[in-house]
């Protein structure tokens, strides 16, 4: 996994909510500051008696999203500063989302039943950023009831105000007090409701002007325990030209922030194990647009702020506070509101100091730590490329290892002083410690440095005797989704230490293997640190590994006895060391992407055992394919949660295992269809066997990828651009030189179909035989399009005669095989996903 956040299944509609109990701060004085006080009222506010109105036949329409009061009382929100942020509803009321495509249509419908959402409702709570109020003006008449209706539905009214309140904040922010007289800042249209649907229950329905799909419907729901954001259906649709979106309250690992980028991080840290943690963190800011006076940074909500400069001069922020095992903990968005004294104008440049202290350290084991929000240790936008100078205090004793190389080491007063700076831009930072051993490896010019523990974490498989109950492998990452694992007694406990040297040198072949077909190594050496649990992650030059990779393989033969699970971790080095390239050097634009560096990063892996070891290429590639048709307590397929582009929306109430297999494993299977039709093409249209592996029309199309899109990032159809400018003639589908029917089949679809050849009929004709007949699609829709290699079984060995684009249920077939041909197979290479015949 790249340096991704773990939570990113919580970038849903919960990543636009309130940020819990405020933590603003007014500049030199006890007292609240403007900011804290327009967020508090907006997170607070009540039904106001003297707004109440029956209404009739109203309709609020917001692009594909439409919303109808039918015939009802609602009762308008009390101003603040002068604006109507929202209503609450009761009586009839309908809403209408009609999705754009098939892909949505399918993902609503595994939610609703039906592929548009047309429902009834009897309640709903509005909040919104544009003028509601005069919108449904027209259709309003004095209600006899107001004042009790209003006091009815007040305090449901304010406990859901919380949702919206920093959205509004944020828009509101340049008509707060002391704000420097300016061009009227854009409208930029916000429409919240929270619906009592008669049939679907509590569910919610967004317009965001300022999102990249400004459209998303979504539900909460409970499942074992575990708590799921069910997003229905997301997507883009046309914004106001008032509107100044793209802005400010992007969803860091959704899009770009477009209002200002972040050229440089200067963090002076001191940490003191196992908990103490305090930063001082300079952000050098410079502005793409006029920002608002408001700016949105991600920070752990482990952390408290105190005090925000910008230009050396302190500011007003908001951000939650939450002590750590409290309720509170498990709250709040990690998210820091700051208020500068007036907007930054386009090209203007400044610098924030965040100055703050918490835990965002936990011990696992004696010497073994890890830093639980390694994405939000420090304030930003999420991956966007930077250059990091990071210095770290920490006591002797200990060893640190950070993103970046080490420039300096020295000791003060019983501490060492490690400086780290990196020499590109790198899209995240980040660190470890621990009281590690070490280990050097070499690939090339690339320094290989391991760190590892004497000892795993606490509760770790292996390290007793079985007991009635069976252990638990914690995962820190992901709370509440520990494995339980059935194991054999083990007196001796595993020991990562003992295995540096494996593992530098796994990373270093995976390296070598690596430059040689994706491009040089980016940076200039790799750090790899022990992490508890199961969960490693790749980020620029520094590896976090878990534990269970740091086993042998008899190790991980006792702590995990099924077989299919250990094939999964086995390329996990060669895996994370792919994500230099895939990840770190390029990474993904959005979460309909992210796939993209997962896949490919597992891709390469694999392409490293097929090198060496075919057979076990094959098994993995099986294991993968069975997961995605295992089925999950309903009986329903994995597979079927929806395509790759959904991304974390794939981990749902309805599937919350689907992620892996489809990201990962469908991911990887697209990967190498898309690898092997190329290679077969090309070798068909040079009338010649394949052409070597370095020379492959798909890994010139990678090394295009690295050359081109260095630091940056890149979407799906970037990427299937690239591959088809590689495209071989023969492989060009209605003489296109285009991907776009795999984009739309495959990528954006979860089909695994069934062929099988029906109505064969072999002519001799000479040296050649003609073959006709029938390629039948099954378990496939109707759209489907696919590259189908046909073999002919002659002598004891498949020949392989050609690819054809089988479209629909049904295709005709009419190809030449060598004389004498009388039997033809499809894929025996196994090169398709398919399910089994």
């Amino acid at each position: 996994m790249p340096a991704a956040r773990l939570a990113l299944v919580l970038a849903t509609l919960a990543s636009l909510c309130g940020l819990g109990p405020a933590g603003s701060r007014a500049v030199g004085a006890d007292t609240r500051g403007p900011a804290e006080a327009l967020y508090l009222k907006l997170r607070s506010v009540g039904l106001d008696p003297a707004r109440v109105y029956k209404i009739r036949e109203a309709s609020l329409d917001r692009s594909k999203l439409h919303i109808s009061l039918d015939d009802g009382t609602i009762a308008f929100t009390e101003a603040v500063d002068g604006h109507i942020t929202g209503a609450f509803f009761s009586g009839y009321g309908e809403v209408l989302v009609i999705p754009p495509n098939e892909m949505e249509r399918e993902s609503i419908s595994l939610f609703t039943g039906s592929a548009i959402l047309e429902e009834t409702f009897s309640t709903a709570y509005l909040r919104f950023s544009d003028d509601v109020f005069a919108e449904l003006k027209p259709f309003l008449r004095p209600a006899e009831d107001g004042r009790a209706f209003a006091s009815q539905w007040d305090s449901t009214a304010r406990t859901l105000a919380t949702d919206d309140a920093l959205r509004l904040m944020l828009g509101l922010s340049d008509t707060l007090a002391g704000s420097a007289p300016a061009a009227p800042a854009p409208v930029d249209p916000m429409l919240h409701a929270i619906v009592t649907g008669n049939k679907l229950g509590c569910f919610d329905l967004r317009y965001d002007s300022l999102l990249e799909e400004q459209i998303r419907v979504g539900q909460h729901k409970s499942l074992n325990g575990e708590d799921y954001y069910d997003v229905w259906t997301s997507f883009a649709v046309p914004v106001p030209a008032s509107s100044s979106n793209p802005a400010a309250l992007r969803d860091p690992d959704e899009t770009p922030n477009a209002e200002f980028e972040i050229t440089n991080f200067k963090i002076r840290a001191e940490v003191r194990p196992v908990k103490e943690f305090h930063a001082t963190a300079t952000l050098a800011i410079a502005a793409r647009q006029r920002t608002r006076r408001a700016l949105l940074f991600e920070l752990s909500r482990m952390l408290e702020i105190r005090e925000v400069r910008a230009g050396g001069e302190p500011v007003e922020f908001i951000h939650n506070q939450a002590v750590e095992g409290s309720h509170l903990a498990k709250q709040g968005n990690d998210l820091v509101a700051v208020i500068l004294a007036k907007p930054l104008e386009k090209g203007q440049k400044t610098e924030l100091t965040f100055d703050y202290a918490g835990s965002v350290l936990s011990e696992a084991a004696n010497g073994l730590l890890y830093v639980g929000d390694r994405g939000t240790w420090y304030p930003n936008v999420g991956f966007r490329m930077a250059s990091y100078d990071l210095e770290f205090r920490y006591p002797q004793g200990w060893t640190l290892v950070a993103t970046g190389h080490r420039t300096q080491l020295r000791s003060a007063g019983g501490d060492e002083i490690a400086t780290w700076v990196t020499d590109r831009p790198v899209p995240i930072a980040g660190f470890n410690l621990g009281k590690f051993s070490q280990a050097t490896s070499r690939a090339g010019k690339v320094t290989i440095t391991t760190y590892a523990t004497s000892s795993v974490e606490r509760g770790f498989p292996g390290t007793a005797a079985v007991a009635d109950t069976p252990p638990v492998l914690p995962d820190p990452l992901k709370p509440g989704l520990p494995r339980v694992l059935a194991l054999k007694p083990n007196p001796a406990p595993p020991s990562p230490v003992e295995n540096l040297a494996r593992v530098g040198t796994a990373s270093a072949a995976a390296i070598e293997f690596y430059e040689r077909y994706f491009g040089p190594y980016p940076y200039d050496e790799l750090a790899i640190t022990q992490l508890p649990g199961r969960v490693s992650q790749g980020w620029p030059g520094l590896i976090f590994l878990s534990s269970y990779s740091f086993l042998s393989p008899e190790e991980q033969s006792r702590v995990e006895p099924n077989r299919a699970e250990r094939l999964r971790y086995e390329p996990v080095i060669a895996h994370e060391t792919a994500h230099q390239w895939w990840g770190d050097l390029i990474n993904w634009q959005s979460y309909r992407d992210q796939w993209i560096v997962e896949a490919l990063a597992n891709y390469s892996a694999l392409m490293l055992v097929e090198s060496h070891d075919p057979g076990r290429f094959r098994e993995i590639m099986q294991a993968y394919r069975d997961g995605l048709l295992a089925k999950n307590e309903k009986g329903q397929v994995l597979g079927d949660a929806g395509p790759v582009t959904l991304g974390y929306r794939l981990s749902s109430s309805q599937f919350p295992a689907a992620y892996v297999p489809v990201c990962y494993g469908r991911g990887t299977w697209l990967f190498h269809m898309l690898r092997t039709m190329m290679r077969d093409s090309e070798a068909r249209t040079a009338q010649s066997s394949s052409p070597p592996l370095s020379d492959e029309p798909f890994l010139r199309a990678l090394r295009k990828l690295t050359r081109d899109y260095a630091d940056k990032t890149i979407s799906t159809p970037v990427l299937m651009r690239v591959l088809a400018s590689e495209l071989p003639e023969s492989f060009e589908y209605e003489g296109r030189k285009s991907l776009d029917w795999f984009y739309e089949s495959w990528v954006n679809g979860k089909a695994i179909p069934l062929f099988k050849l029906r109505d064969l009929k072999f002519t001799d004709r000479g040296r050649t035989t003609l073959v006709t007949g029938t390629l039948v699609a099954q378990d496939a829709p109707e759209t489907l399009i696919s590259a189908v290699p046909l073999y002919a079984a002659k002598a004891g060995k498949n020949v392989f005669l050609k690819r054809v684009f089988a479209e629909g249920p049904e295709t005709q077939i009419r190809l030449s095989a060598p004389a004498g041909t009388r039997k033809l197979l499809i894929d025996p290479e196994h090169t398709l996903l398919t399910r089994a015949n």
